[in-house]
């Protein structure tokens, strides 16, 4: 491919000032994309790759969450170019997440369900996590207890209740994302809450929520009456 020189520094050079002049309300998404992949493809043309992968995978958001694998598939996109996209992910989760877990976290909820729709909304598959909490309600662990397919993931109450006694417990937040895109909490959802609910209730552990992950928002379950 041709190295395309001074007219690419110099369109890059124009998006680095707007940038830092005006902010990033006035950027299209595959303006954002193209800069951050010209900081790993410095002498290439990489608008046309930030458009194609926008087209491969629908939008930022979706991008930006996409493993690893996912991203190598697409062709043109070497790895360095799809480590800068990770490290993307990676500092916006950091960020969402020290402001939602770094205090009580009842008390922030909206915080918290920003940081786990950013972490969970766009996975095409289930995962099963567990907040767990003090007895201040501050966080100890944000863990990952089961990974599974597009529409199931395995949950074991008798291991979530054992973890939670070896950090010591008070509390537990239960999520778990639909990749489907619809929230709404099937019959083996509040079934299996329920069974996490009764495994730790002689222990003294208290579920305070189920909350579970779509696309276009979350429901907790709480909220619903269903614990």
């Amino acid at each position: 491919m041709a190295d395309d020189g001074g007219s690419s520094a110099g369109h890059r050079e124009r998006l680095r000032q707007r940038l830092l002049e005006g902010g990033g309300d006035g950027f299209h998404d595959y303006e954002l994309l193209e800069y951050l992949l010209a900081l790993a493809i410095p002498r290439r043309d990489t608008k046309p790759l930030a458009k194609r992968l926008l087209e491969e995978f629908g939008d930022l958001a979706t991008l930006i969450a996409a493993s690893p694998a996912e991203l190598a598939r697409v062709d043109g996109l070497g790895d360095g170019a799809a480590a800068s996209i990770k490290f993307v992910e990676a500092v916006m989760l950091r960020s969402l997440r020290t402001a939602a877990l770094d205090r009580p976290v009842l008390s922030g909820w909206q915080a918290l369900t920003d940081y786990l729709h950013a972490s969970m909304a766009h996975r095409a598959t289930e995962q099963f996590r567990v907040i767990f909490l003090n007895n201040r309600n501050i966080m100890i662990r944000d863990e990952a207890m089961g990974d599974g397919t597009n529409n199931a993931a395995p949950v074991y109450p008798r291991e979530i209740v054992k973890r939670a006694l070896e950090l010591q417990a008070a509390g537990m937040i239960l999520v778990h994302n639909h990749p489907s895109g619809d929230p709404q909490p099937s019959r083996d959802d509040i079934t299996m809450t329920r069974a996490i609910i009764e495994a730790g209730r002689h222990l003294g552990l208290v579920v305070h929520d189920h909350v579970i992950i779509g696309r276009g928002g979350h429901v907790s379950m709480r909220a619903q009456g269903l614990i």
